[in-house]
């Protein structure tokens, strides 16, 4: 009965082992498609998009690629023409992947890159970089003395350290 549950609590978290399996073959699969230039959609003729992940269902019957435009700019209006001939993709995918159904295919943009950038953002803010500075240098000093940045809430700035 336990294990029963761990695989459902598994499959509510994390994708299988096959869904990763799968979506990283429709990735390759949509990567080639596109490079081939068959798309005659005048929206989608001179774009370069690379296919950054596919994510698939846990039945395999629908799946969602996440695409960026090599040269930027231009995102959402190329998702939307790849969304348009959804039914293009579909019947190649059922001729370059064995699957048993092709998957409906969604496409999104994928904005990781500008998450990604945020977050170095962040980081270099130099309040940021002399809290992460202070972190590393308490890393391994084996110091018992009480240091300012590590106060409490109550305690920091008061004057009153060790």
């Amino acid at each position: 009965m336990n294990q029963d549950i761990g695989t459902s609590a598994r499959r509510d978290k994390a994708p299988s082992h096959r869904q990763l399996r799968v979506g990283e073959e429709l990735r390759h699969a949509l990567s080639r498609i596109l490079a081939r230039g068959e798309l005659r959609d005048p929206a989608l003729a001179d774009l370069n998009l690379t296919v950054t992940e596919v994510r698939v269902s846990p039945d395999l019957r629908s799946a969602t690629a996440f695409v960026v435009p090599l040269g930027g700019g231009g995102l959402e209006a190329a998702v939307v023409a790849l969304n348009h001939a959804g039914g293009f993709f579909r019947s190649r995918l059922a001729q370059e992947v064995a699957l048993r159904h092709a998957p409906r295919i969604a496409f999104a943009p994928d904005r990781s890159f500008d998450e990604a950038r945020r977050i170095d953002e962040i980081l270099e803010r130099p309040r940021v970089r002399r809290d992460l500075a202070g972190r590393a240098g308490s890393d391994g000093a084996g110091s018992d003395e009480a240091r300012p940045d590590e106060a409490g809430p109550n305690q920091a700035g008061d004057g009153h350290g060790a």
